[in-house]
């Protein structure tokens, strides 16, 4: 393929500038690149991402980034590229190269960790979450560097450890330690080349029901903890998921909530004396994570009110985090959305359904949105592809939004 960019000659609302970076991109470079990188395992748990940050910091390197690496967790690096410097803006480009294990082997027809090309398809564990995402920033960076285009500020390639498990140890970590303090910050991931505003909230909640244990032929001796929990499940049905559903915005799908973990029981012929569950709650912007916990608490409670022998406690299972959202009309959503048309891509903006590292930018005032190439409902299931063509063409945004917003 080269580096031959299609279209490029009928692409006349490209400036020179744009044109001379995005010819510096060799696809057959860019697919080479993404599928090395698949290529690594770099599974989470337990999370050792040290040969993919290597991976993806020698390139940039050679292209003459000044790179950093930074840990917490000595198996948990994370990648920090720099070029330019002085005053002007600084954008970061941020993704994990960390991944979901790969579940049942017997599940997948391609080789998890092969990387393998089918019908303009690559296909592998991470193919799309998230090193579609990081060898598109990590090839669009080094052609605005091999393009010479003099920056009037920083484009810093930040690409991170842990996220799969919270990010704490990897974004989180740089954030904390404000390793570097970005005005623009474009996180990778799956949004199908578009432009996502902000992400869903999340309140983790964990609610535990306490009861008395007794013989299983004398369960009136007891108070069933099992029992009780029911009655909160069907009241969280009946009560609470009616009226969140009908919470709504227009970038987002509305308001949710789910129990996806149950624990409880002493053994087969004893009445428990324990339960709990994990409600796993996802918010839209205006929603308070504290006020959410309240709002579950009080159903609890109500819930087995009338249950003799038994308590119930409500409280965040780990800190939760209000929604993002970035407004319309930012410097940085409209060079975002201005690359995408100007490739012929979609200028239509939305919201991000799942957690990201974005957050923890979001969360410190600085302008953030999520954008990357691939389908987020193939994340984390077997055979995992991504589009070569979505690929190049996220190469080529991220590309632009970088010129627009630095040159």
């Amino acid at each position: 393929m080269g580096n031959r960019v299609p279209g490029l000659d009928t692409l006349t609302q490209l400036c020179e500038v744009e044109r001379q970076v995005l010819v510096q991109i060799d696809e057959d470079e860019v697919i080479a690149f993404h599928r090395g990188l698949v290529q690594i395992p770099s599974i989470n748990p337990p999370g050792d991402v040290r040969d993919a940050i290597e991976y993806c910091r020698l390139p940039l390197a050679e292209a003459g980034f000044e790179t950093e690496i930074v840990a917490m967790d000595e198996i948990m690096p994370s990648l920090i590229a720099t070029k330019g410097g002085g005053e002007g803006p600084v954008l970061a480009f941020n993704a994990h190269v960390d991944v979901v294990p790969i579940g049942e082997r017997s599940a997948w027809t391609f080789d998890p960790f092969g990387a393998e090309i089918h019908d303009g398809r690559i296909y592998g564990r991470g193919a799309g979450d998230d090193k579609a995402s990081v060898a598109a920033q990590t090839m669009a960076a080094i052609a605005v560097a091999r393009s010479g285009l003099r920056l009037k500020g920083s484009l810093i390639v930040n690409e991170v450890a842990d996220e799969e498990s919270g990010g704490y140890k990897g974004a989180g970590y740089v954030t904390e330690q404000r390793f570097f303090t970005p005005d623009f910050v474009i996180v990778g991931e799956q949004t199908m080349n578009e432009v996502a505003l902000g992400e869903k909230g999340s309140s983790p909640t964990a609610i535990t029901v306490r009861g008395r244990t007794a013989h299983g032929a004398l369960p009136w001796e007891g108070a069933n903890a099992i029992e009780a929990m029911s009655e909160v499940i069907v009241a969280l049905r009946r009560e609470y998921w009616p009226v969140i559903a009908a919470r709504t915005h227009p970038y987002f799908h509305p308001s949710s909530a789910s129990v996806n973990l149950f624990e409880g029981g002493v053994k087969s012929n004893v009445v428990p004396d324990y339960a709990q569950i994990y409600v796993d709650r996802r918010l839209i912007p205006g929603e308070d994570p504290a006020e959410v916990v309240a709002e579950i608490r009080e159903i609890a409670i109500n819930a087995v009110r009338d249950v003799p022998g038994v308590t119930v406690e409500v409280e965040e299972f780990f800190p939760g985090a209000a929604a993002t959202l970035e407004a319309e009309d930012s410097q940085l959503v409209t060079a975002m959305t201005g690359s995408n048309g100007k490739l012929g891509l979609s200028t239509s903006l939305r919201g991000f359904s799942m957690a990201t590292d974005g957050r923890f930018w979001a969360q410190q005032g600085i302008p953030t949105i999520i954008y990357g190439p691939g389908d987020p409902r193939l994340a984390h299931v077997p055979d995992e592809w991504i589009g070569i063509d979505e690929l190049l063409h996220a190469t080529r945004a991220y590309a632009l939004a970088a010129v627009a917003l630095l040159a």
